[in-house]
């Protein structure tokens, strides 16, 4: 499968890089991608504590509430506070409000045992590739 065609790339403070490994050291940042089969790559880069959360709540939401599936790379983001889980449960309610989901792609493995510890994988399912992402979503 064709990863991405690229239809439309933004991001938060002007950042244009997909990665940017310098941006999980410092404030959060946020990038969306379409790729394929009408899904929806959100890459979050840096903290998502209180203050990254309410960084990008918003408009993680209203992508959420626009979009059917979404793929939400969290490889740069080194830590996760609970009201950066509480960003993550709003916006997969919002995508199975359009009948879609919400997929959490590669976290860090400290963030990865937050989000296993507080069973937020019993309600966002955690892939470590996305290689088979018709699967995963049933597109």
């Amino acid at each position: 499968m064709k990863l991405s065609h690229e239809i439309e790339e933004t991001g938060l403070n002007g950042l244009k890089s997909e990665t940017n490994p310098a941006a999980a050291r410092g404030p959060m940042n946020l990038v969306v991608r379409e790729l394929d089969n009408g899904i929806t790559k959100v890459t979050l880069e840096g903290r998502l504590d209180i203050d990254g959360a309410l960084k990008v709540d918003s408009e993680f939401t209203k992508i959420a509430g626009e979009r059917k599936n979404l793929l939400v790379d969290l490889s740069n983001v080194p830590f996760i506070a609970s009201l950066g889980i509480r960003t993550l449960i709003t916006g997969a309610k919002a995508t199975a409000n359009n009948g879609g989901k919400l997929v959490l792609l590669n976290p860090q493995s400290n963030v990865e045992k937050v989000l296993r510890t507080s069973h937020i994988d019993t309600v966002l399912p955690i892939i470590s590739d996305a290689t088979d992402l018709e699967a995963v979503f049933g597109v």
